[in-house]
């Protein structure tokens, strides 16, 4: 027998009162510190100050794929030559020659989100960079150029909607203090102004009171040349010419006979629009292109090829495009539309502040002024303000969508409401934020002037969303999650030492517990694989187990109870090699207190599955034939994306592919099966589900895609995020509606642990799932049916995936979940734990109505476990047919200690085997019909094998909170007539 170990088993009984509504050895991510290149890390800096990136050079976002090394690349590549690269918010690369914003440097562990494309690299957090440096000294910082040959700098300018300098000109090139002053020179002017990175102004004197401002105002590298400021947001960089000027200034003809609108011979529908005022409110058409030779038919041909439907030029030499124009454009005059082209002298190119408008289909949309949205709100929202980040650079709340072209406000609300979160902050135009009240309270939030969230939404012109680190920030007016706390939260208490970390559990018909784990590869020496525990011995450590034995390595295979007479275990697939066609058999014996002598039955040469399965599924079929699906062909290699049935039907290869799982590889492992009522399977798998033929297993409905995070659509349910699912329970005569819970997950790249349940009647019309918010992050949870239809999670992580070393933040909590309350009222706040129950822990339910608590990933910690218990005051039944037939009759005689057989309830729980949270029954629940006459029941089996597929059930009866101690009944034989199989001497078969 293996030694004992650390590691130890606890258990936690059901909480059952009516009523109720409701990360193993730690691997941390790791920073780069130093890579073969001569890139070296430079640690954790604060983003964002005041709204100021960092590093402001070249940037790009990937959802999926960011990693350290694709940001270092991309900022070491081709024109992208930087000194610094860095990595923010798990996805987003940024690269620089400089430090802006008064960045600081803080603590590493301040960067804490793992790199989309690599959970085993950190890739910053909110407003936090991980910087590298390339080795190669940065360069001179850019500067207000002093002097240009006889052009002086005068300083930062502010500039308005009224010009400061009146004509904008078009440059050669790129704008740079040197192109900007020679385009106006040539133009004849001594007032030369850049602005804005890349707008060139020119003017005769410096109109409209503009004066100088603070140079820092004027903090935008010229578009032409980084090492050179060019204004700023209405900011000039502003330069006089020194001596006299030669040239004539350029003066647009202002004659209607010598410049007009184009009124006719434009491509396509253009025609001409009118005059437009610019600038009253800020610009009415954005996606700016400028060019010296500007022509109106050059401007349409711009847009048009951006599928815009409206062209405007202003100014000569400045083409605008869009769909509409904001910011409450008013119509002028067209002869106040009297500049000419840059390109064509006789063609009228607005003029200052003043826009030439064409349109694509004759129609020219005007929209207000944007303002905060404060009515018309989806639900029951309310605008609570406007709120400012944190000055440290931090984020106010945890999860952000960024969405550049279709954020709304009621897509925002809508999306946080939707997950449960009731407070929504929307910030740049382009975010939406989601969270709760506590997250404004641990950053001490302020809320600021409703002026200060002045950015329009960036698919709702007409409103406002946020601003530069200002968050339009609104409540949800009620409650939009019920987590309650019952007076009986339960408490935890050891049961026994254990002997190895066990992956696989389940009750035997005989009530003892079979615990299997890895063989050959196990850590421990001397582990023969398999062990039984005695629940009635646990005070006597030496007598409670029993060593088993195993022939090849079970580590990550499945297992599921037959429904043959001796109720045998079987198990199939696993780690490597032979082992991954395992099929492995125990017939329970032996009866509390008194040993069996059974053991783990096995010959690869003779019984195998058709194809190497590691990570697999089993479910029993309701003919009694065992269905195995999915999986790889070994231990981190090829996909197995099929399915075969257990006994292999004669005919050869019977192996069918499924295509679903070759795509979604390797999400998909362990994959959620259930017998639905209609005899139809579900499967899920990743974040997708369908219905299958029980025959030809063909695809009869591709229901909804999974929902996911509330920031993330492609967080998945199955290994290696691992939810946990469930079917919920049926009751007599069976008519509604079967549902399926699924519970728990986690997201690719980042890791980020889901925070809610989801749930679906798969086979009602246009299916849809349910959203239900946990009150905390779960990744590796195990749901355990309990028998009065309430469900225990508990288990698993706050970060992370399944996986050895690839979780942290261990989920100490349990909650219940009554699926007979409301939606948003389902959860009870249970008791926590000091242990940590990660990779490889079980949850599993036992004959008295309590929780075996078992394993975590023997290379994190050896954890101790815990136990929940109520007032022990059970029910007493006597039960003498344990044989059911489908839709047979029985009787039984019971004994009440707290009601009467009018508040009586009878359940069946599936027997199960759980493994990685996946519990290989469905967690199915059946409450059966039953009569009563005085102390005898008699009980209603279930009508057919789609409602009960055939096997064993432990049947509970229950007249309060506590239910009875179990009794074993068999319900619809063995059809297929297992009992008998296979057909060799050196297996046992019970009959059937």
């Amino acid at each position: 027998m293996a030694g004992l170990t650390t590691s130890l088993i606890w258990i936690i009984s059901s909480l059952t009162a009516a009523g109720y509504a409701y990360r193993f050895p730690s691997h941390h991510l790791h920073h780069l510190h130093r890579r073969d290149t001569t890139w070296t890390a430079l640690g954790c800096w604060t983003d964002g100050v005041d709204g100021t990136r960092t590093l402001s050079a070249a940037t790009y976002t990937d959802t999926v794929n960011m990693t350290i090394e694709s940001c270092v690349n991309f900022c070491s590549t081709g024109s992208n030559a930087y000194v610094y690269a860095g990595v923010e918010y798990a996805q987003e690369c940024y690269c620089g020659n400089y430090f802006f914003s008064g960045a600081t440097n803080v603590s590493s562990s301040d960067c804490d989100m793992a790199c989309t494309g690599n959970a085993g690299e950190v890739c910053g957090a909110g407003n936090r960079l991980d910087i590298f440096w390339s080795g190669v000294q940065p360069p001179a910082p850019p500067i207000l150029v002093p002097s240009v040959g006889n052009w002086s700098l005068l300083g930062c300018y502010n500039d308005s909607a009224t010009r400061a300098l009146p004509y904008g000109t078009g440059v050669t090139g790129s704008v740079t203090v040197e192109s900007c002053t020679t385009a106006c020179y040539n133009a004849g002017y001594p007032y030369a102004g850049m602005e804005y990175a890349d707008e060139c102004y020119c003017g005769m004197t410096i109109e409209n009171n503009s004066g100088p401002t603070p140079d820092a105002g004027c903090d935008m590298t010229c578009a032409g040349n980084s090492s050179e400021y060019c204004g700023g947001s209405y900011q000039l960089s502003m330069y006089n010419y020194t001596q006299a000027i030669t040239v004539a200034p350029v003066v647009n003809p202002t004659n209607p006979s010598t410049v007009s609108p184009v009124t006719s011979g434009l491509t396509g529908n253009w025609t001409y629009g009118g005059c437009y005022v610019d600038n009253v409110n800020g610009r009415v058409l954005g996606n700016e292109f400028d060019s010296s030779n500007m022509t109106v038919e050059s401007c349409i041909a711009n847009c048009a090829g951006q599928n815009f439907t409206i062209a405007a030029i202003e100014y000569s030499t400045q083409c605008f495009c869009g769909d509409y124009l904001i910011n409450g454009a008013t119509e002028g005059a067209d002869s106040d539309c009297n500049m000419a082209c840059g390109g064509n002298a006789t063609e009228a190119c607005g003029g200052p502040n003043l826009l030439s408008v064409y349109s694509s289909n004759g129609n020219i949309t005007l929209l207000p002024v944007p303002v905060l949205q404060t009515t018309n709100l989806p639900g029951q929202w309310v605008y609570e303000g406007c709120l400012a980040e944190p000055s440290t650079g931090a984020r106010t709340f945890p999860y952000e969508n960024e969405w550049d072209t279709n954020n709304t406000v009621d897509a925002c609300l809508n999306q946080c409401a939707a997950f449960g979160y009731p407070v929504a902050g929307l910030e740049y135009g382009v975010q939406c934020f989601c969270g709760d009240v506590s997250d404004i309270t641990a950053v001490d939030g302020t809320y600021v002037s409703d002026s200060q969230c002045n950015m329009a939404c960036s698919g709702d012109p007409i409103h406002l969303c946020g601003a530069g680190s200002r968050l339009s920030t609104y409540y949800w007016n009620g409650t939009l999650n019920t987590w309650n706390t019952p007076a009986n939260t339960g408490y935890y208490e050891f049961l026994i030492g254990g002997l190895v970390v066990p992956l696989i559990a389940t009750v035997g018909i005989n009530n003892k517990v079979t615990f299997l784990e890895k063989w050959g590869t196990s850590e421990y020496d001397n582990s023969t694989g398999a062990y039984e525990l005695d629940l009635s011995l646990v005070d006597n450590y030496q007598l409670a187990w029993r060593e088993m034995h195993v022939q090849t390595d079970v580590f990550c295979s499945g297992s599921i109870i037959l429904p043959d007479l001796g109720g045998r275990q079987i198990n199939v697939g696993g780690w490597s090699l032979t082992s991954t066609f395992g099929v492995r058999l125990y017939t329970p014996d032996g009866s509390p207190g008194v040993n069996g002598t059974n053991d783990w039955e096995e010959n690869v040469n003779e019984l195998t599955l058709q194809r190497g399965r590691w990570y697999p599924t089993a479910m029993m079929m309701p003919n009694g034939s065992i269905l195995v699906v999915g999986g790889e062909s070994g231990s981190n290699a090829s996909p197995q994306p099929s399915l075969e049935i257990l006994p292999a039907p004669p005919g050869g290869d019977t192996v069918v592919t499924l295509d679903y799982l070759q795509r979604t590889d390797p999400y998909n492992l362990y994959p959620f099966l259930m017998v639905l009522p209609s005899g139809r399977f579900f499967i899920g798998y990743y974040n997708e589900a369908r219905i299958l033929d029980p025959v030809t297993f063909d695809t009869v409905t591709v229901l909804p895609n999974m929902p996911g995070a509330v920031n993330n659509f492609l967080a998945g349910r199955t290994y290696p995020m691992e939810g946990s699912a469930v079917l919920l329970p049926q009751y007599a005569p069976y008519t509604d509606p079967i549902e399926v819970l699924i519970c728990g997950g986690s997201t690719i790249g980042a890791a980020i642990a889901l925070d809610n349940c989801i749930s679906i009647a798969p086979e009602v019309s246009n299916a849809t799932w349910t959203v239900e918010r946990m009150p905390s992050q779960r990744v590796m949870p195990c749901i355990t049916t309990l028998p009065d239809g309430t469900y225990m999670i508990m288990n698993g992580a706050q970060q992370g995936v399944a996986g050895f070393g690839l979780a942290t933040d261990p989920n100490l909590g349990a909650i219940l979940y009554d699926p007979s309350q409301p939606i948003g009222q389902r959860i009870s706040i249970l008791n926590t734990t000091i242990v940590a129950r990660l990779y490889h822990s079980e949850a599993t339910l036992l004959p008295d109505g309590r929780v075996l608590v078992s394993g975590s990933d023997p290379q994190t910690y050896y954890p101790n476990g815990s136990y929940v218990y109520p007032e022990e005051m059970r029910i007493e039944f006597n039960i003498t047919e344990t044989d059911w037939e489908l839709g047979g009759q029985y009787s039984i005689t019971v004994t009440l200690f707290q009601g009467t057989t009018s508040t009586m309830r009878v359940s069946l729980v599936a027997a199960s085997s759980s493994t990685h949270g996946n519990v290989m029954s469905g967690g199915r629940i059946i409450f059966p019909a039953f009569s009563c006459s005085g102390t005898t029941c008699t009980i209603t089996a279930p009508p057919n094998a789609y409602v009960c597929p055939p096997g064993w059930h432990q049947l509970f009866i229950l007249d309060g909170p506590t239910p009875s101690h179990s009794a074993w009944v068999r319900i619809g034989g063995d059809p297929a007539q297992l009992g008998n199989w296979p057909d060799y001497p050196d297996f046992t078969t019970p009959g059937v």
